[in-house]
């Protein structure tokens, strides 16, 4: 998503608290490709150092973060902190949803999904932009779609350097595996609903 300065990598927009399938989960998936940190650390431009704590929980990670390793592994985002468990129901309160935010704060996402349970192709995800905010994503894993809804507010998404605005009630449906953005141009915060697909199963 946005580019930050690696000085800041762990400084703010971190999530409320580090799943507990983080650590493990990012040590069996690199493991599982043959990197080792320093080549994960190339190829992800997330420091050998911020790895390292994250693998021990050491550290909580920004929401850029953590895509920018789910892209270089070539996972979903899910793969990295969710938890296998059993197929019963399972609710999610409202006050115990886990955010995870941008390095300023102005955009946030709430998996509606949970933490510990294992998801396939299909991850759905609350997504808050406040006023004047703006995000910008890095492509996704080949394959990736995005199929969006605004609920309230007005945004403004740019697909491949196409730009597409949604009011109230509007969807869009597009390609996640190219440079995409979303702004909004209000002066009220812009809620969204978001269903990412994925074209194979999380591993």
């Amino acid at each position: 998503m946005s580019k930050r300065a690696p000085a800041r990598e762990a400084d703010s927009g971190r999530i409320d608290e580090v799943p507990p399938a983080l650590g493990p989960n990012l040590r069996r998936l690199r493991s599982k490709r043959g990197l080792s940190l320093e080549r994960l650390a190339r190829r992800s431009g997330v420091s050998r150092a911020m790895l390292s704590q994250i693998e021990l929980g050491q550290s909580a990670p920004t929401i850029n973060l953590l895509w920018k390793i789910a892209r270089a592994l070539e996972v979903p985002f899910s793969s990295l902190i969710d938890r296998s468990s059993d197929k019963s129901a399972v609710v999610l309160p409202a006050r115990s949803g886990k955010l995870l935010a941008n390095q300023d704060g102005t955009f946030t996402s709430r998996a509606l999904f949970p933490f510990d349970e294992r998801r396939n192709r299909t991850e759905f995800y609350e997504l808050r932009l406040k006023a004047a905010g703006e995000e910008q994503a890095e492509p996704h894993p080949a394959g990736t779609t995005e199929n969006l809804v605004v609920t309230a507010g007005a945004v403004e998404i740019e697909v491949d350097h196409v730009a597409h605005q949604l009011e109230v009630g509007d969807a869009i449906l597009f390609s996640a595996d190219v440079p995409h953005s979303y702004r909004n141009p209000g002066s009220a915060e812009a809620v969204m609903y978001l269903v990412m697909t994925y074209v194979e199963e999380a591993r």
